[in-house]
């Protein structure tokens, strides 16, 4: 079917191109949503009397999409998700998801205005393009996380992963500065022999102080001799 353009529409044209599209497309999308008129003889020349209206419309949007792309450019919003250890979700975000948040922040945002060639999978920072207007796109970063700790690590320029890691390393330093360590409770060998030798020595010192008081004292036999004198 062919289809005069009444705005911009991305990878088909501009204002008043006559284009052909598939029969859904325009009966589903362009023509019900006023986006487009049918080819014909009559709606070419109703275009041609409207062109200028059309025209001052289409400025009035944009410029109000541009006020509203300052705002939004390089926004971030955070959504928390379940995952996996190798961060892929169970599940997925959708461009409803993020349009969603986004208008819990206060930004007027549609579905159809979430440009995701394919919903996320995965958990990260994602940049996602907003076509606020036709003519008007901003970038803002999708970052899915499992906790608001690792949307903060992810809005840092880190990942989970390298967060594991960091405490793994960690841990296994931990690990090899326990095991050099020397045991506080194990017995000191040379200090136990040192103790030891001191009471041997007190012990023949007693053997010999015993010898010499033998040797100086007069025996039984020597006694009674001097007494028969």
């Amino acid at each position: 079917m062919e289809v005069i353009l009444l705005e911009r529409i991305e990878k088909l044209g501009g204002m008043g191109d006559i284009v052909g599209v598939k029969d859904g497309y325009a009966r589903n999308f362009l023509l019900p949503r006023k986006k487009a008129l049918r080819a014909t003889p009559e709606n070419m020349q109703r275009f041609e009397r409207e062109r200028e209206a059309l025209e001052q419309l289409n400025s009035d949007r944009r410029d109000a999409a541009s006020s509203a792309a300052i705002r939004l450019e390089g926004e971030s919003i955070i959504l928390i998700r379940q995952a996996s250890d190798t961060l892929q979700l169970y599940g997925s975000v959708s461009a409803r998801d993020i349009a969603e948040a986004m208008a819990e922040r206060g930004a007027e945002v549609r579905r159809q205005q979430v440009r995701l060639d394919r919903p996320i999978k995965a958990l990260g920072v994602h940049d996602v393009r907003i076509a606020l207007h036709p003519e008007v796109t901003v970038t803002v970063k999708v970052n899915v996380a499992r906790s608001p700790e690792e949307a903060e690590i992810q809005a840092r320029g880190g990942t989970i992963l390298d967060e594991a890691e960091d405490e793994a390393d960690e841990a296994a330093e931990g690990e090899a500065t326990d095991a050099d360590a020397p045991a506080d409770d194990a017995p000191d060998t040379a200090d136990a022999g040192e103790a030891t030798e001191p009471s041997e020595a007190a012990g023949e010192s007693t053997e010999s102080a015993e010898s010499a008081g033998n040797a100086d004292s007069p025996s039984e036999e020597d006694t009674a001799g001097a007494q028969a004198e």
